[in-house]
């Protein structure tokens, strides 16, 4: 009869040598990395990157607000038409605060000249071209 010889069990415990820490005095030191140029690096390219997405979140968020303010001071001009989508109009300061939207354009025309604005197919005001020395600042308070 042929003998069952058994597979001794295996023990619980890793093997010394796969340890992720030294377990002999005879052991080689460890020695931590010094990752200070990794963190400084790291620190200033996301600095970088963070200051230039700033940078282009409020350029713009500027266009949105000066886009927002030019629409609404077209729409709040004295319109005597129905303005048709694609067209070119000037908007104009009549004086005593009241602004006015034409067809005329600005040198067949006396008063003072704020835009040449046109209306997009989502009924929102494009600016074309502003009037000479005409700026948001002036217009809307904005620095």
């Amino acid at each position: 009869m042929s003998e069952i010889t058994t597979i001794p069990e295996l023990s619980a415990q890793p093997s010394r040598a796969f340890m992720p820490y030294p377990v002999s005095t005879l052991s080689p030191p460890i020695v931590p990395n010094d990752l200070t140029s990794f963190k400084t690096r790291g620190i200033s390219q996301i600095e970088r990157d963070m200051q230039q997405k700033l940078s282009e979140i409020r350029e713009d968020y500027l266009r949105a607000i000066d886009h927002f303010n030019w629409n609404k001071l077209v729409y709040e001009a004295e319109i005597r038409f129905e303005p048709v989508v694609g067209e070119i109009y000037h908007l104009y300061d009549m004086g005593d605060g009241r602004r006015a939207l034409s067809m005329i354009s600005p040198d067949q025309w006396p008063h003072r000249h704020l835009a040449t604005v046109r209306l997009n197919y989502d009924r929102q005001w494009l600016v074309v071209e502003t009037g000479k020395g005409i700026g948001s600042a002036e217009l809307f308070g904005v620095m």
